[in-house]
C-alpha cells in the first residue's frame, strides 16, 4: 500500500512545475520537477524525494541571499525612504503652486481682463447663483453691497464690505469657481470677473483692466479693519490634572455682562437679568 501511494504521488508530480514568487521584485524561481527522469532511470522514490528536498533547499537559500542583497542595496541608495512614489517634476509642482498672495499679488499669472468682458463671463458662469448684479439668488451669497453693515445685527459680508485684498479675490475665483466646475476658467476670464465684481462694488471704474500689476494697487474698503498681528499674549501655563489651583484663591475680575458683546435678538435670553 505504501509503495502504491508513493507511485501515485510521483505520477502526479511528473507534470507539476512549482513556481515560487520571488521575494525580490522581478525574480521568480522555477522548480521543474526532475522526478520523471530519475524515475525512468530506476531511482527509488525515497532517493528522488531526498534529491528534490535538497534542490529546493538550495534554491531557497539563493532566494534569501538575493533578497538580502536587494535590501542592502536599497538601504544604501536611499536611507530612510520606503521607495514609494516618485520625485515630482517641476511641471507637476507648478500645477499645484497656484496661490496668489494678497498684499503684493505675488503668484498672479500673466493675463488681463476688463470690466466689459467680465460682465459677459459673469452672466454665463456666475449669475445663476450670485444674481445678475451680485445680489445673490436664493441662499447663495451676495457679492456686492453691504458697505457699513459689519457692525449691524445682521452684517452683509460681501466683496465690497468685507474682503481685504483684491489679489485674493482672483485667487479664490481661480481655485473654486464656478462651483460645479472649478479650474475651468482661463486666467483672462478670472481677471475679467475680478474687474467686474470690483466694479459692481464701486471700487474700480468702468475702464479698469485687471492684471498682475493693477490688482495689488487696488485699495479695498475694509482692508484696515483686519488685525494682522494676534494681540493675545503668549502663555506659559503648565499642564495640570489635579490640585492645580486653590479654589479659595480664584476670583472673577470681569464678566461680559453689560458690555453689548452679543447683538440683541428676539427670544428669552434678551429678557434675562444679570445675577
Amino acid at each position: 500500500m505504501s509503495s502504491f501511494r508513493e507511485m501515485f504521488r510521483l505520477r502526479r508530480a511528473i507534470h507539476i512545475r512549482t513556481v515560487m514568487p520571488g521575494l525580490v521584485p522581478g525574480i521568480h524561481v522555477l522548480l521543474n520537477s526532475p522526478i520523471r527522469q530519475t524515475w525512468m532511470a530506476g531511482t527509488s522514490p525515497a532517493m528522488t524525494r531526498n534529491k528534490r528536498l535538497a534542490s529546493r533547499s538550495r534554491l531557497a537559500l539563493i532566494v534569501v541571499a538575493l533578497f538580502g542583497l536587494s535590501i542592502g542595496t536599497a538601504s544604501a541608495a536611499e536611507p530612510g525612504h520606503f521607495g514609494y512614489g516618485t520625485v515630482p517634476t517641476a511641471e507637476q509642482i507648478a500645477g499645484w503652486d497656484i496661490d496668489a498672495r494678497g498684499e503684493d499679488g505675488v503668484g498672479l499669472p500673466p493675463g488681463k481682463g476688463d470690466v466689459t468682458t467680465g460682465e459677459k463671463v459673469f452672466a454665463e458662469q456666475c449669475a445663476a447663483c450670485h444674481g445678475t448684479f451680485g445680489e445673490g439668488e436664493g441662499r447663495f451669497p451676495k457679492l456686492a453691497g453691504g458697505q457699513g453693515t459689519l457692525k449691524d445685527d445682521r452684517p452683509e459680508l460681501t466683496i465690497g464690505s468685507y474682503w481685504p485684498f483684491a489679489p485674493t479675490l482672483w485667487d479664490y475665483i481661480n481655485r473654486a469657481m464656478p462651483m460645479p466646475t472649478p479650474h475651468t476658467l482661463s486666467a483672462d476670464d478670472v481677471y475679467a470677473l475680478t474687474a467686474y465684481i470690483l466694479n459692481l462694488n464701486n471700487i474700480v471704474p468702468n475702464e479698469f483692466v485687471a492684471d498682475r500689476d493693477s490688482l495689488p494697487k487696488v485699495r479695498m474698503p475694509n482692508r484696515d479693519n483686519f488685525i494682522w498681528t494676534d494681540p493675545r499674549p503668549d502663555t506659559a501655563a503648565k499642564p495640570c490634572m489635579s490640585a492645580c489651583v486653590d479654589p479659595a484663591a480664584v476670583t472673577i475680575s470681569s464678566t461680559a455682562e453689560g458690555k453689548d458683546l452679543t447683538p440683541r435678538t428676539t427670544g428669552p435670553l434678551d429678557d434675562m437679568q444679570p445675577k
